[in-house]
């Protein structure tokens, strides 16, 4: 008989240790080492494990002919966009997210479309009683959808009745964090459990073919809870994003291995359920209050997705020693940039005064394309001057204060020309895009200089006294140091 191998594991990020200690030395946390019994299935002896011989397996060229995997669409257009077209045979998805955002919710969805287009999908709920699904497909108007409902957490249980019968298309796991094998002696949701049950379920999708969805946890920092190892051993890992006071939800792939990871689907929550939302843009600029200081429209791609948003910005005097500098829903390390280059370049005064910066809507900008708008809604702000309600702006700023060009400058200008509007700042090198065709009038700046003295000759004419000092202050500082 081998010996259990005590360890302390920890809860966080799965580092193992001879010791018990308060932090973990790898992850930072404190109070996550707990006591596991890490001998699992190596109980078997070295000698009888010695004796197995390797299997021969064929090996093949570079050269010869690559199937595409199949796919299963999942009725659900913006969920089938993010994963890449469809579900893969024998395929295994992470989704993550904060509780009540809306994850059951999508799942019994794309279930219930399954289902009703004649596939076998099977929903096995860990958390809630069967009872309370249904109750929530009964709410979301789904409760004729034939999709097979199980209450249950044993791993072994699980893949013994889904063996049975026909192979499942489609089977939703919720949620991994709930589950638990008999290889292994830990509590339930702990590091060894969720390791040894996500690999067993793995193995039964390889085997079989069906595709399986694992519905987890995510900490307070908006990580999926439990160990790395696991999003490294699914084949996709999904976010679903939002805020609990705004209406709509945003899915985004941080990792697939049979897709691409830069597109998101929009859905809007409703009493109904999840609606999706074909064009994001309408319902970012929905609510958007025109001829205000500060705000700025910025033409974005998500994907192969154009999505226009509107960028507030809010610049006011501060009495602090060291200003506040906040941001929600872009990098604060490209705000800081921003800033920097306004006040080296332009002339741009900031240092006494707070800054605040919001992405309208809730959606998480990463593209440096976004820095043009950012910085005309901070001038704008400073300045008190509007911008005008039918331009767009989009374009990367150097540290030099050049503005650079961006990539898919076509597909912006198109999406903000469906949308109405008239005019696009954008950087010098585009002013052969096909703009015009559309009916934008395009104003190209090389520097972002210009941009700010025109934006301050809005609020001088406007009779503002913060725009005529800006508009003094927007010439370079090293003319200004030049001419005394």
């Amino acid at each position: 008989m081998a010996k259990s191998a005590l360890s302390f594991v920890c809860q966080n990020c799965g580092a193992a240790y001879n010791r018990w200690a308060g932090k973990c030395e790898a992850c930072g946390e404190w109070n996550t080492l707990a006591e596991e019994d890490t001998s699992g299935a190596t109980t078997m002896p070295v000698s009888i494990r010695s004796r197995r011989k390797g299997r021969l397996f064929a090996l093949e060229t570079l050269t010869g002919k690559s199937h595409d995997a199949p796919r299963l669409p999942s009725g659900m257009t913006e969920l089938d966009r993010v994963i890449g077209g469809g579900f893969v045979r024998g395929s295994v998805l992470l989704v993550g997210g904060d509780p009540g955002i809306g994850k059951s919710t999508l799942l019994t969805q794309a279930t219930s479309l399954l289902a009703r287009s004649g596939h076998r999908a099977v929903y096995i709920s860990g958390e809630e009683a069967v009872a309370q699904v249904r109750l929530r497909a009964e709410r979301l108007g789904l409760a004729d959808a034939p999709v097979q409902l199980a209450a249950e957490t044993s791993v072994e249980d699980i893949v013994s009745t889904l063996s049975e019968g026909a192979v499942p298309r489609l089977i939703v796991i919720d949620s991994i964090q709930t589950m638990w094998t008999d290889t292994v002696e830990s509590a339930p949701g702990t590091v060894t459990q969720v390791r040894a049950s996500a690999q067993a379920l793995i193995r039964f999708a390889k085997k079989s073919g069906a595709a399986i969805i694992l519905v987890g946890h995510v900490t307070k920092d908006g990580q999926i809870a439990g160990p790395r190892v696991v999003e490294h051993m699914v084949d996709a890992v999904l976010s679903f994003e939002g805020e609990g006071s705004q209406q709509f939800r945003i899915l985004r792939a941080v990792k697939n291995r049979f897709g691409p990871t830069d597109e998101i689907g929009v859905f809007e929550m409703t009493g109904l359920g999840l609606r999706e939302v074909p064009n994001p843009s309408e319902l970012f600029l929905s609510e958007r209050d025109l001829g205000s200081p500060g705000t700025a429209v910025f033409a974005g791609i998500e994907g192969t997705r154009p999505v226009l948003v509107e960028l507030q910005a809010l610049v006011a005097p501060t009495s602090l020693g060291t200003p506040r500098r906040a941001v929600v829903g872009w990098d604060p390390s490209r705000l800081a940039m921003v800033l920097a280059v306004l006040e080296a370049h332009c002339g741009v005064k900031l240092s006494g005064h707070d800054v605040y910066l919001n992405v309208a809507g809730g959606l998480r900008i990463q593209e440096p394309a976004a820095d043009l708008a950012a910085a005309a809604a901070l001038v704008s702000s400073l300045a008190n001057a509007a911008l005008p309600v039918d331009a767009v702006y989009f374009g990367e700023i150097s540290l030099s204060g050049a503005v650079r060009p961006v990539a898919q400058t076509s597909a912006r200008l198109k999406e903000a020309a469906k949308l109405g509007f008239g005019r696009a700042v954008l950087p010098e090198s585009a002013r052969g895009e096909p703009g015009g065709d559309a009916g934008l009038s395009l104003n190209t700046v090389a520097s972002l200089t210009s941009l700010v003295a025109d934006i301050a000759a809005r609020g001088n004419a406007k009779g503002n006294r913060d725009g005529a000092n800006l508009e003094k202050n927007a010439t370079p500082a090293r003319f200004r140091r030049e001419n005394g």
